[in-house]
């Protein structure tokens, strides 16, 4: 093994049905170094890191960890080699205790009693406190992030693969979090570190090597370079500019008052007095960590629930007690966060999708009957006018990438020209090239007329999109602040509730 090198890629490759995945894949990651992975949406990322940690077979190519042959079955090899991962989505038991999950996650786990011992030694010794007697259903997002990499460091793991980590944290958690991932760094530690967070990746991480198409396109020191040539090296050519002129908030379009609702499960979150207003060809940001009523809100508004008479009203017209399709055929349109399960089908193809919210507004459905032809012409708008990387509109759900998943769902509901938009986490998981393609349609649907409400835990994307943003906490929403001059500092502070948390009267 060369010194310093703990994990090697020498010519990886992987095939699918139709793509090729990754091909000749060669790059090492050093001890003591967070090395960042690049790529937009289908570069080969995910199919590579799961080839590391054992859910995928390599065709082609060589891996070495620690200077030894490194190609796992499954990720039970890999992690008793060395290898740790800690997924994008939580693995976790709400039902569970701490150190319940935690024990779910290891071979041959201690005694319970020594279990919590060592949870609270690990913990305290890396800055992640944790009490191993808690149920998971009552942390909160960051907390529940800490019991997924607290299992991996109980590994000791030589190799730790972190994938977009960040996405559903405060900034005063994020920079919690790499202070134990410089901690783990300086103990010799490997980090192997996803993110579309380009500042993110350019403040914390020593090396970067940019996936392309599958293939490895460069390699950098991120520090030595800005977030857009970042993204240039990503896709391939300069970024778009993010328009944001032509605007100017008119009447009221959607009108919020005292909405209050219970919880719809008992690890839901219900909603508390909130109230807000949005403006025609404003958008109203909305930011709040995972968990603290954003699903209930978007429901709320969506139809989904159905609250109190007076509590919803959309140019005037009550719709408290209107059903999703009467929201929509009213103007009233939504995108939730769940694209691939809630917003989509997996199994239905693209025109099949495009029946879920535009089969009334864009006269897909007449007299009870499918007009098949007009949802696939529909469905192929939204693929030529938002880019999506698809085959054609015949192909599944599930087959596109996040990205362009993502893409597909907003353009369905932007193309149907909504007097109000409501989006959870429109560019959750999504490269830099299609999150500004994304975000310059919701400001061009907005410089268009319509009403628009942003809910998202990115917050460089709701400072860059909002006009006046809100904090949800605890199903309680906070009065509404001018955008600018707020400070990422003010708005975590926001987040977590050190605000007042008054409700919005405007």
């Amino acid at each position: 093994m060369n010194a310093g090198i703990v994990f090697r890629a020498e010519g990886i490759g992987k095939s699918y049905p139709g793509v090729r995945a990754n091909d000749d894949v060669s790059f090492d990651v050093r001890e003591g170094e967070i090395h960042a992975l690049l790529g937009e949406n289908g570069a080969g990322k995910s199919t590579l890191v799961k080839m590391i940690y054992g859910l995928v077979q390599p065709d082609d190519g060589r891996m070495e960890l620690m200077g030894q042959p490194h190609r796992p079955s499954d990720p039970r090899a890999a992690r008793a080699a060395g290898v740790a991962m800690v997924f994008q989505h939580f693995s976790l038991f709400d039902a569970l205790t701490v150190a319940e999950n935690i024990a779910l996650g290891m071979e041959n786990p201690p005694p319970r009693r020594d279990l919590a011992a060592r949870i609270t030694q690990v913990s305290t010794e890396f800055g992640l406190p944790l009490n191993p007697a808690r149920r998971i259903v009552t942390l909160s997002a960051g907390e529940r992030q800490r019991v997924e990499i607290i299992r991996c460091l109980l590994q000791n793991p030589k190799l730790l693969i972190m994938d977009e980590p960040t996405s559903v944290l405060t900034p005063q958690e994020t920079e919690l979090l790499f202070a134990t991932l410089r901690t783990l760094a300086g103990q010799g530690r490997a980090i192997l570190y996803i993110s579309h967070k380009l500042e993110e990746i350019r403040s914390h991480c020593d090396r970067a090597t940019i996936l392309r198409g599958g293939r490895v396109v460069d390699s950098c020191d991120p520090r030595a370079h800005s977030a857009r040539e970042l993204a240039a090296m990503m896709v391939g050519g300069q970024m778009r500019e993010i328009d944001r002129t032509g605007r100017s908030a008119g009447t009221v379009l959607l009108d919020l008052r005292g909405l209050t609702m219970a919880a719809s499960s008992a690890e839901g979150t219900s909603l508390k007095d909130v109230s807000l207003s949005v403006r025609a060809g404003e958008i109203l940001g909305i930011g709040g960590v995972a968990g603290n009523g954003q699903e209930e809100l978007l429901a709320a508004l969506s139809g989904e629930s159905l609250s109190a008479p007076g509590s919803v009203t959309l140019e005037g017209r009550d719709l408290s007690r209107a059903g999703p399709e009467a929201r929509r055929e009213a103007g009233l349109l939504a995108a939730p966060e769940d694209r691939l399960g809630h917003a989509a089908v997996p199994d239905f193809s693209l025109s099949e999708n495009t029946l879920l919210t535009a089969g009334g507004r864009k006269g897909l459905v007449r007299h009870g009957m499918i007009d098949r032809p007009a949802a696939r012409r529909y469905a192929e708008a939204v693929i030529a006018n938002f880019d999506v990387r698809t085959p054609g509109p015949g192909t599944a759900a599930r087959a596109l990438s996040g990205g362009n998943l993502q893409k597909f769902v907003i353009g369905r509901e932007v193309l149907q020209a909504p007097r109000v938009l409501v989006v959870n986490q429109p560019t959750w998981g999504v490269d830099a090239g299609a999150a500004a393609a994304v975000r310059q349609s919701l400001l061009d649907l907005a410089r268009a007329g319509a009403g628009v409400i942003v809910i998202s835990q990115d917050l460089d994307e709701l400072l860059e999109l909002s006009d006046r943003f809100c904090a949800l906490n605890e199903g309680r929403l906070s009065a509404p602040r001018p955008t600018e001059g707020l400070s990422l500092d003010e708005i975590g502070l926001m987040l977590g509730g050190a605000h007042g948390m008054e409700a919005a009267q405007a």
